[in-house]
């Protein structure tokens, strides 16, 4: 066996880490769960739910349970929610539409962050179980 041979391991450890980690990153491509939206934030109605430029039905961030705006943390969850996203172009993926024909989309940052990830560390909002089946790992 060669000297470089030890090398080798932990570089291509730290490639595929690196390559693990922009992916994760990364905002998924369209899907047969629906199409890919995108625009920037005209108004954050609450702290899941929000409306886009050129679409005329609000978004809301599916996997995510954040509390009513006159509920308690509501005001907190909205606030979060506009810091995080207000003014920015947004992508979201279509995964439904609710009761009230809002468009349920998982939605990402420019820079590809989840929205809904976000909000759920940030301790604003939870994990909505029921309908991400434990995406963000907090079910």
């Amino acid at each position: 066996m060669s000297r470089q041979a030890p090398l080798i391991r932990p570089t291509l450890m730290r490639l595929c880490l690196a390559l693990a980690a922009a992916l994760a990153l990364a905002p998924p491509p369209a899907t047969a769960q629906g199409p890919v939206i995108s625009g920037v934030v005209l108004r954050v109605t609450d702290g899941d739910t929000f409306r886009l430029s050129g679409l005329d039905v609000a978004i809301r961030i599916w996997g995510l349970d954040a509390p009513e705006r006159k509920q308690r943390g509501g005001s907190a969850a909205t606030q979060a929610m506009r810091d995080l996203i207000d003014g920015h172009t947004l992508t979201c993926v279509q995964r439904d539409t609710d009761r009230y024909r809002r468009v349920v989309g998982q939605c990402f940052l420019e820079d590809g962050q989840d929205i809904a990830a976000a909000m759920i560390a940030a301790g604003v909002a939870r994990e909505y179980c029921r309908y991400s089946r434990g995406y963000y790992g907090t079910c």
